[in-house]
């Protein structure tokens, strides 16, 4: 069903026409009244269309949101079940002087994904109901209505990218009385699915929980930081019998502390939402995935000697042990951390079953499986004799802590490829360079001999440099219903088909590495006033993407449109056939007013259906 290239496509079309009556011969709707129609996913042969029509559900007057739409391609639910947080189906209504209430829901459907997994979802034809409250006195009786929806759309083999439709509808809130009535959906709770497990004593899931602990030492994702790990073991092996205990105990300690935060954290979501929490959902957050990332980066920093990790001289001169005691629990726990997207399916076996077991039990479960991570690491510490048999220290040994930097580097691009959208995977990368120039200035621009005013001058600099970057670069970017443009991807039968119905056309010519062209996305087009005359005129919107040559979106911008290729390049194709072009960097005015020059949206005008079957580039 799915081909070996799968086409990233998807396409929304706006209708405005009279609502037709009832099959029975009852009318649904006054003739003023009008439903807005759409495409809002298509992949392939899987596709869901939306229209909205008025409606009332236990006398309540409001919208329904009708999708129609083919079984394999689903919603999801609830949010407990969904891929990524917040991307469950969402639907909101707005529009001026009128109050909407919480949106009601259907009841879901079961669906079992690729990985085996049963979750809740909303498939084929469904309706969403969105009651009205009571309109202000001044709301004129004729009101424009926008719907807007959002969240992800999968098949039975993958995802499609998170989507963002909005479709306008205008009724007449004066015969709110004569709107068809819905039946209330009947919800059914879902229940809290607990795993089939056979039942063995607890002392063998203990001891399966220490072999799959011990069996993570050997997981890709824990590899590149066990260099780092045998240099401390090696440094520890020189000292004092207990200052070597010390430090060696307190390196396994870190490992099992970070699985002992964890299983706090695991009985925290168990008691308080029911769900069963596993170590890959720390990389269902992107927030977390950025930190990691960060950290892992800080890391190889380190390896590379551009920063030193050290305490104050006032505490070491001191507390000289504390210092190395802290830097080996550290270690031990940023060890941990690395574990957590290579578990296995000994370890998921055991983390699952903990979770359903009471409180204590599961809990030592899962510190128990840091206790195996952390076993080989304090029998090397005990029987010193076993370091011996390392190779002796010399230029080795720093040409591969260096190295060690490099896989430290990958891995931290590796985590961070397969967890971020592209549109904020390129800000992150951008951010990391910015960091890693912030730890250069803070660990090589200064030493103990620069004067203090000096050293910190320069310190703090690094700090606002670091956290003036991360503010610009690391915030997940957003749209509100007032700044949200339906963009469509590039399609020139598309775009002709548009002038040939005297639709006003733009297009913006970009690419994913042009920082101008992400400059006028910030500045114009994510401006309200700019996309309310973008849907008030009914401009169809085109992104027309040019990042690699043989695009068809960068051949037509030399080829039809006569540009040399450089970008940005928005081109505004008016009805009257001519064109308007604005060039590189430029202000919204300049749009506004090529915009206020078109009419208003007609029914035959900006929201014509228009059959689209978008190719990507």
């Amino acid at each position: 069903m799915i081909g070996t290239k799968p086409v990233w496509a998807c396409a929304i079309s706006l209708a405005l026409y009279l609502v037709p009556g009832l099959a029975r011969g009852v009318q649904s709707a006054p003739p003023a009244d009008r439903a807005a129609a759409g495409r809002i996913v298509r992949y392939e042969n899987e596709h869901s269309d939306a229209h909205v029509e008025p409606a009332r559900m236990d006398g309540q007057p409001g919208l329904a949101v009708v999708f129609a739409g083919t079984k394999d391609l689903h919603y999801y639910a609830r949010e407990e079940t969904v891929p990524s947080p917040g991307l469950q189906l969402k639907v909101e209504a707005s529009s001026s002087g009128v109050e909407f209430g919480k949106p009601v829901f259907p009841q879901w459907q079961t669906f079992v994904d690729s990985a085996g997994k049963t979750v809740e979802v909303y498939a084929g034809d469904f309706r969403v109901f969105v009651p009205i409250r009571k309109p202000a006195a001044a709301t004129p009786t004729n009101a424009q209505i926008t719907a807007r929806i959002r969240g992800i759309a999968c098949t039975s083999q993958l995802c499609l990218p998170p989507f963002d439709r909005t479709l306008t509808v205008t009724v007449d809130l004066g015969t709110m009385s004569t709107w068809p009535q819905l039946s209330p959906p009947t919800i059914t709770p879902p229940a809290i699915a607990q795993p089939t497990i056979p039942a063995h004593g607890t002392a063998l899931y203990y001891l399966l929980a220490v072999l799959a602990g011990l069996s993570i030492n050997l997981m890709p994702c824990v590899l590149p930081v066990l260099p780092l790990i045998l240099l401390r073991l090696i440094d520890q092996s020189k000292r004092a019998g207990g200052r070597r205990l010390a430090s060696g105990l307190a390196f396994s300690a870190g490992v099992v502390g970070f699985f002992a935060v964890f299983a706090l954290v695991s009985a925290i979501i168990n008691l308080t939402t029911g769900a069963v929490l596993d170590l890959n959902s720390l990389f269902r957050y992107p927030g977390a995935v950025i930190v990691l990332f960060l950290a892992i980066v800080f890391f190889g920093l380190v390896m590379l000697d551009v920063v030193t990790l050290s305490l104050p001289s006032a505490i070491t001169s001191r507390q000289g042990v504390t210092s190395g005691i802290a830097g080996s629990a550290g270690m031990g726990f940023f060890a941990g951390v690395l574990s957590t997207p290579c578990s296995g399916a000994l370890l998921g076996f055991v983390l699952v079953w903990a979770q359903t077991q009471p409180l204590l039990v599961s809990s030592t479960a899962i510190v128990l499986m840091g206790v195996g991570m952390a076993l080989p690491y304090a029998v090397l510490v005990l029987v010193p004799s076993l370091i011996d048999r390392i190779p002796k220290p010399g230029h080795w040994m720093e040409v591969f802590k260096k190295s060690t930097a490099f896989l430290l580097f990958f891995i931290a691009v590796k985590l961070t490829l397969a967890a971020l959208p592209k549109d904020r995977l390129l800000n992150v990368l951008t951010y990391g360079i910015v960091f890693s120039f912030c730890a250069w200035m803070w660990g090589k621009w200064v030493d103990f001999s620069t004067p203090a005013s000096r050293r910190w001058t320069i310190r703090t600099t690094a700090v606002l440099i670091a956290a003036g970057g991360g503010l610009w670069l690391l915030p997940m970017p957003g749209r509100s219903a007032e700044t949200a443009i339906d963009w469509q991807p590039y399609d020139a039968k598309l775009v002709q088909q548009a002038v040939s119905q005297n639709r006003p056309v733009l297009l913006d010519f970009m690419a994913d590495w042009c920082t101008n062209c992400k400059i006028v996305d910030r500045k114009v087009y994510h401006d309200p006033d700019v996309a309310r005359l973008i849907r008030a005129k009914g401009v169809l919107a085109i992104k027309a993407d040019t990042t690699v040559i043989d695009y068809p979106a960068t051949k037509d911008l030399q080829q039809v449109y006569g540009e040399a290729g450089n970008v940005p390049v928005n081109v505004v194709l008016l009805p009257d056939g001519s064109q308007e072009k604005l060039r590189g960097i430029f202000d919204k005015g300049q749009l506004v007013q090529i915009l206020n020059r078109l009419p208003e949206a007609t029914a035959h005008g900006g929201e014509e259906k228009l059959d689209h079957n978008p190719k990507s580039g």
